[in-house]
């Protein structure tokens, strides 16, 4: 397993990216990550993964089984591209709610989805994954894409989603991972930390964010380690799905 914080002196530490930062900070320095990027994100998404992520969300969706009148929990939800989906299937008589901890990512899903005319069913929560702000089993599922690998004690978030699922939900982590093949590897190292960062100063004018952006991706845990994570905090019946060679999985454990 990733061990993310340590003792230094008195002082806990974690990892932002390569660097090793006090546990209280890294909060505020991946807000300003996000703040930074926000403008430009869904932009950025398209192109760092040449469209592809539209591929691994749709599957996330098709894994979710949710149903009409059910409650959802977009954690980490950006600018609300699972929600929008979501929105539809739960219909007037379920809830979505798109949660982040950054305001800035927020305000931007929220202006992005009421702007294609959603409106009815969804609510907006600023929250952080560590403690969320819901009763105990209130959500029959709970998503999280591209958000785990940010919070700064995940063990403490996938106990916090465990609590707020209601038995029988489920929760499905979408998440860059250690893709299967060597050859690969190299290459996605390569093109992560060569070109991505290029692409982030000339589009969104924010080098810096996209190399740490990179950096959290190799600090994130495997699959293996993940799934093992995932059941210590309760989860069974936990799965999970290599896409494109292992550059993404999605995590599947259900709460009974």
């Amino acid at each position: 397993m990733v061990d993310e914080s340590q003792e230094s002196g008195s002082q806990e530490t974690t990892h932002f990216g390569f660097r090793t930062v006090a546990k209280e900070q890294k909060v505020d320095m991946v807000a300003n990550v996000f703040h930074s990027v926000a403008a430009k994100y869904d932009v950025m998404n398209d192109l760092m993964s040449f469209g592809i992520h539209r591929l691994w969300k749709r599957y996330t969706i098709d894994c979710s089984g949710v149903r009409r009148g059910q409650r959802v929990l977009d954690l980490a939800g950006g600018t609300g591209d699972l929600t929008a989906k979501f929105s539809r299937l739960v219909g007037e008589t379920g809830e979505v709610v798109l949660a982040d901890i950054n305001d800035s990512m927020l305000k931007m899903g929220r202006e992005k989805l009421r702007n294609i005319g959603i409106v009815g069913n969804v609510r907006y929560v600023q929250a952080n994954a560590e403690a969320l702000p819901f009763p105990d089993n209130t959500f029959d599922c709970i998503t999280i894409s591209f958000g785990l690998r940010n919070v700064t004690d995940k063990d403490a978030a996938l106990r916090s989603m465990f609590r707020v699922l209601k038995p029988g939900g489920r929760l499905l982590v979408l998440e860059f991972s250690k893709p299967a093949f060597e050859p690969l590897n190299k290459a996605y190292d390569a093109y992560s930390f060569h070109i991505l960062p290029r692409i982030g100063e000339m589009v969104a004018q924010d080098g810096e964010s996209y190399r740490y952006l990179a950096e959290s991706i190799r600090m994130h845990p495997d699959q293996e380690t993940l799934k093992g994570m995932m059941e210590e905090a309760g989860f069974e019946n936990t799965t999970y799905y290599n896409m494109t060679g292992g550059i993404v999985a999605l995590h599947r454990g259900y709460k009974f």
